[in-house]
């Protein structure tokens, strides 16, 4: 493997491969003050999946100040976009995200305290994905207008990825299907790399009707949405004994009534199923679905699916994800200076599993791996060749979809993190455009990897972008429910 690496890095001489990577990264620099006032607007607004309009139109913004051509409603899509610059082949994809995560509201303070003006929060660090993804962009456009590079480098604007999945609508619309490669990156809590796979993952929302009645005076005349969502809660609960293993069942209960001396006409949960293996998890939604309709059966409730699609798990690519660890390897010069260690000592207090801050120095090698989160890049990756890395952009130990997540986001490691995340991006790019034989080896990878399955999406025929996916359900439609009749 180191033979083989070697070869294909050889591709541009030294000199020249040292000297035009470092315009990448003083391009990026140059920018880095502006890019950190763009994430932080970004961070403020704190945009649910498919409403991200400030957020989005100010990575449009940003591109587009740099001579980039672009295009929106991607795949119906009324926050996704697509930015290009340059022509020809390779085309080399660099995704980038925006959308805020429910009820993660925070300061950029070491304990718990919620922003006053929302309820949301960047609690995946997605200000500072697309921020990067968009500054790597830039750099790489420069050096095409210059010369030194050949080929069209696009940014992909991605919405919605936490649970809306809005790159599976885009590849369904033929988006990447001229893409050579795509890069992508996530904020984390230390740097990894390496060829790791993810979770496959379906959304649905199981809505229950009833009749409502006094709960004390006519019990009898009532039919519970409630108990329909908590008989299919609990058949689930005994559905994980029977399940393969490394599958993960989540919900929430998202509407359950308005007050306990009624009898709950509307219901909802609203659950996720996941699998590391999309044939696996086919059958596994049909048995999670089953679960919901004994309820409805036993209430003598209507049941109402929202399926809201699904994601499939990350196809790696080694000959990709070799040279993005190898760039981060070199380029990682991420520290905690003294002066912000107490913020990172007193942050630490709330987690369960804090790490020594010296972690941040550290770069992870997860090839043959997988997450256990879940991912629309997988999509991307069954159509071409992809991948991706992390950066410590959170105190060491910081979970994921947490209040500190969130608060270190508008931290300075954040928007160290965040440049690290831009020059590796770029570099690899730069690799992957200056080395035919890398793009090569790449595609003859992802060949085999796919073999003779054709792609194939988790979505139904013909299904809509779930664009309303992040709104409560409205109460107002209940009264044209078709209620059931008492021969139910």
């Amino acid at each position: 493997m180191q033979t083989f690496l070697f070869v294909l890095l050889m591709a541009v001489p030294a000199a020249d491969a040292i000297a035009q990577k470092e315009a990448l990264y003083d391009s990026i620099n140059r920018r880095d003050e502006a890019s950190w006032q763009a994430a932080m607007k970004i961070w403020e607004w704190a945009e649910p999946g498919y409403q991200e309009t400030k957020s989005s139109a100010l990575l449009a913004e940003m591109l587009e100040e740099a001579g980039f051509e672009t295009t929106w409603g991607a795949a119906d899509i009324p926050t996704a976009f697509t930015a290009e610059f340059g022509e020809g082949k390779p085309v080399i994809g660099i995704l980038g995200e925006y959308d805020a995560l429910p009820g993660l509201s925070q300061e950029a303070v070491p304990q718990r305290d919620p922003r006053e003006e929302t309820e949301w929060g960047h609690a995946c660090g997605h200000h500072l994905f697309g921020v990067a993804s968009a500054s790597a962009a830039i750099a790489i456009a420069e050096q095409i207008r210059e010369g030194n590079l050949q080929g069209t480098v696009r940014f992909y604007g991605c919405p919605a990825e936490e649970g809306g999945g809005a790159k599976v609508f885009m590849v369904r619309e033929g988006l990447f299907a001229d893409c050579d490669a795509a890069l992508h990156w996530h904020p984390s809590s230390r740097n990894s790399a390496g060829d790791k796979s993810s979770l496959a993952r379906i959304a649905a929302k199981f809505r229950f009707f009833g009749n409502p009645a006094h709960a004390a005076g006519a019990p009898d005349q009532g039919r519970s949405a409630l108990d329909a969502v908590e008989l299919t809660n609990h058949a689930t609960q005994l559905l994980r004994e029977h399940t393969p293993d490394f599958t993960r069942i989540h919900h929430v209960i998202t509407d359950g009534g308005s007050a306990p001396n009624i009898v709950p006409e509307f219901a909802e949960v609203y659950y996720y199923i996941r699998h590391p293996q999309s044939k696996v998890l086919r059958p596994l939604y049909r048995r999670l679905q089953l679960c919901a309709e004994a309820g409805a059966l036993a209430t003598e409730t209507t049941l109402e699916i929202d399926y809201q699609g699904g994601i499939r798990e990350i196809l790696p690519n080694n000959a990709l994800a070799q040279v993005a660890l190898k760039n981060l390897q070199e380029l990682n010069d991420l520290e905690i200076p003294a002066g912000e260690q107490p913020f990172a000592a007193r942050l630490q207090q709330t987690l369960s599993q804090p790490q020594p801050l010296e972690d941040v120095g550290q770069v992870y090698d997860q090839s043959g791996t997988f997450g256990t989160g879940s991912t629309d890049v997988g999509d991307v990756s069954w159509v071409t060749p992809t991948s991706g890395f992390t950066t410590a952009c959170w105190v060491p130990g910081t979970p994921g979809h947490s209040w500190q997540a969130t608060a270190c986001g508008a931290t300075p490691q954040a928007r160290r993190g965040m440049n690290l995340a831009a020059r590796v991006l770029a570099a690899t790019a730069w690799d992957i455009y200056t080395n035919p034989q890398l793009l090569e080896a790449a595609k003859a990878e992802h060949r085999k990897r796919v073999g003779e399955v054709e792609y194939e999406s988790l979505l139904l025929p013909g299904q809509p972008p779930p664009l309303d996916y992040r709104k409560p359900p409205k109460r107002q439609q209940l009264a044209t429910k078709e209620k059931p009749s008492e021969a139910n």
